[in-house]
């Protein structure tokens, strides 16, 4: 019977299922993995199970399978990849300054076989970097994939410190964005300050939800002992 693993690829905190076949593995375990982009690195945050969530069953024959443990040579290349990725970054970044785009650059991660380099970026309208692209494979002699990702997301890979002194949310265990509204902090009656619910990506603040639904709760729970105070008089 096939196992399936929870695993978040090296740079995103989003939970993705691999085939495990009959590897022994453990929560943090490394992994070397294939993707649909080709070779990478994870991390296993969901032990091997013969069931996978609901919404996955669909994609079950297709599942992309987990190669083997990371090993030292795996370490190595890890960090030799980064060398790689900082000097694209830099090599990118003065590339969008001479070709004078409306883009910003957040993060260039390698596949971890080098293959491919990935640059994401963020920009408010849709951007032509067809020859960003060709500069960028010219100088540094690998694929070229260009990602625009939303500004969320770009907190997340970026990372910080919210209000609250923490780290941010999106950048240590969130996998998804929920909608988050002005409706929530009026329901919490918190001042409607967009300094004081927003946080470092300029929205409105992830942890406006957490609580939301108990708010509602309360609230109906109030408005009930309201109505048998009533009758009761």
């Amino acid at each position: 019977m096939k196992r399936y693993a929870g695993i978040s690829i090296r740079g995103s905190k989003k939970i993705f299922y691999f085939e495990a076949g009959a590897l022994s593995l453990e929560i943090g375990d490394d992994v070397v993995i294939e993707t649909e982009r080709g070779v990478n690195i994870g991390t296993v945050k969901v032990l091997p199970t013969n069931e996978l969530p609901k919404k996955l069953l669909a994609n079950k024959k297709s599942m992309k399978k987990v190669i083997h443990k990371a090993r030292e040579d795996d370490y190595k290349r890890l960090a030799e990849n980064k060398i790689k990725e900082d000097e694209a970054f830099k090599v990118c970044a003065d590339l969008i300054e001479e070709l004078q785009m409306a883009m910003k650059l957040v993060r260039v991660e390698y596949l971890h076989d080098s293959s491919k380099a990935i640059f994401y970026f963020m920009a408010e309208n849709r951007v032509d970097f067809r020859e960003l692209v060709r500069n960028l494979a010219h100088q540094l002699h690998v694929r070229i994939e260009m990602r625009q990702i939303g500004i969320r997301d770009a907190a997340g890979m970026v990372g910080g410190v919210g209000v609250c002194g923490r780290e941010l949310c999106c950048s240590s265990f969130l996998y998804d964005f929920d909608p988050v509204t002005v409706k929530m902090a009026k329901e919490q009656g918190l001042a409607l300050n967009p300094v004081k619910i927003s946080g470092l990506c300029g929205r409105l603040m992830c942890c406006l939800g957490y609580e939301y639904e108990n708010y509602l709760q309360l609230r109906k729970e109030r408005q009930s002992a309201a109505k048998e105070n009533k009758k009761g008089k």
